[in-house]
């Protein structure tokens, strides 16, 4: 088996043009971001517990949050859906509808087919005022920042409704953020995508806990789509420090000690 991390990056090679979770792009009036993402029915949602329009919302949110890790904005969404016959698509595309007015991307196009299990993937096309943030820029000494705690969605096992940090991303995008990714595989797998695109190492001192949660749910649980990035400043308004980088890319440590590996990734 081929672990996620490990074959995206054989696809790197295949695709050299790959991108971050989005992918930056020269448009006619600047740079365009593009973010796809799939959530699968039994893999990333049970629906014996969950509504089809949270499933809808998720699609869409997981997207958006990519561009927000890049401090942009999203401005148009499309969806393809695959799903068995006599599925209720009219609720799962009212929570595609809702996400689409609340982060402001109508949804102006997509596919439907049948399928044997429900399959919603949502694209995204965004846009940033200026250079999009991304995660190779970190240096040693910036200091490392996350916009909320984390663990909520691992305590919980579902967050029906997460929200993607758009503000928060333009925010940190203007307050000088070097590098920035979002927290969809958990703090220590997301933390350590941005190292290794950076070529740096982290020392962690603290980690915000969501109420619930435990340090396990807040390293290695993901879903909670708040942003982890980095900054020169030592005092972010933005978010909440946790940490700085460091010059040796294989010291990544918390409390002193070094960090488990931890976050959720899929296998093939």
């Amino acid at each position: 088996m081929t672990g996620e991390f490990a074959l995206i990056e054989r696809l790197r090679v295949r695709f050299p043009d790959i991108g971050d979770d989005a992918a930056v792009v020269e448009g006619p009036e600047g740079p365009l971001l593009l973010a796809a993402d799939s959530v699968v029915a039994g893999v990333h949602a049970d629906l014996s517990k969950i509504g089809l329009a949270d499933l809808g919302w998720n699609a869409v949110v997981a997207n958006v949050s990519d561009i927000a890790a890049m401090g942009g904005r999203p401005l148009h969404l499309l969806v393809t859906v695959a799903a068995p016959s006599g599925t209720e698509l009219d609720r799962l595309f009212d929570g595609i509808e809702e996400a689409a007015h609340a982060y402001l991307c109508p949804v102006v196009g997509g596919d439907l087919t049948n399928a044997d299990c429900l399959v919603v993937t949502a694209a995204v096309a965004g846009t940033v005022d200026g250079v999009p943030v991304l995660r190779s820029g970190a240096k040693p000494g910036d200091w490392i920042y996350v916009t909320g705690p984390l663990g909520a969605a691992a305590a919980s096992g579902w967050t029906r409704r997460p929200l993607a940090r758009v503000a928060e991303g333009v925010d940190a995008r203007g307050a000088g953020a070097t590098a920035m990714i979002d927290v969809s595989d958990g703090l220590a797998a997301d933390l350590g995508h941005l190292a290794d695109a950076s070529g740096v190492g982290f020392a962690l001192a603290d980690v915000p806990v969501a109420p619930g949660a435990t340090l396990d749910d807040a390293l290695g649980g993901g879903e909670d789509f708040e942003l982890v990035f980095t900054a020169p400043v030592a005092n972010c308004a933005v978010g909440l420090r946790i940490g700085r980088c460091i010059e040796a890319p294989t010291e990544r440590t918390l409390d002193g000690h070094p960090l488990p590996p931890a976050g959720w990734e899929h296998q093939f």
